[in-house]
């Protein structure tokens, strides 16, 4: 988590920030909605257990209850008890009734939990940067183990230079054909490229 976060008006709504990038309810919401979008409306809001990597001020947890009507059970893992805090007095991220939030490390989170999902977003940052430990072999064949059949993995990346690109290349292979389905959204909010996984 950032150091500093901060939440101020833009564009007539509150929006939380650390110092170089939009948390919540800013462009990173329109990025997480544009791949439950390519995932489907319609099929994300018959999921009944989804787990969201990385909570921040709740945004997206915001758009599949709200935007999308999503009923099933929302487990939300986030790393910092303070930025909860602050989502449940400006966000109101407490008042969603089917969502639980669990004050976690996402990985020690996903070694441990034994519940299976239908869709698991990540969108695990500190500032600009991303841990080392989401794009490697082992973490990833586990959130492939936890997906249900017909499940799907939403993953928030940045991709500032041909490194990352490279990174996210090399992430695709650890969900192997005809097992898995891959695609990714390019580009999207300048820096953002959403990579989406289904379980065949």
């Amino acid at each position: 988590m950032s150091k500093t976060i901060e939440v101020t008006w833009a564009n007539g709504q509150l929006v939380l920030d650390s110092k170089n990038t939009n948390y919540s309810y800013g462009s990173l919401q329109r990025v997480l909605k544009l791949g439950l979008r390519n995932i489907g409306f319609e099929k994300v809001a018959k999921m009944r257990e989804i787990l969201v990597l990385g909570v921040a001020g709740g945004s997206v947890i915001k758009t599949l209850t709200q935007d999308i009507g999503c009923s099933g059970n929302i487990t939300g893992v986030e790393i910092d008890p303070d930025i909860i805090k602050v989502a449940n007095e400006y966000f109101g991220l407490d008042q969603v009734p089917n969502c639980k939030i669990v004050i976690d490390d996402a990985f020690e989170f996903v070694l441990k939990t034994k519940q299976h999902y239908d869709l698991i977003i990540v969108d695990v940052f500190r500032d600009t940067e991303m841990p080392n430990f989401l794009f490697q072999k082992f973490f990833a064949e586990r959130l492939g183990f936890l997906l249900n059949k017909n499940g799907f993995i939403l993953f928030n990346t940045m991709t500032l230079n041909g490194k990352h690109d490279a990174r996210n290349v090399e992430y695709l292979t650890h969900f192997p054909v005809p097992n898995f389905a891959a695609r990714t959204i390019p580009r999207v909010e300048n820096h953002n490229e959403v990579i989406i996984i289904e379980k065949l």
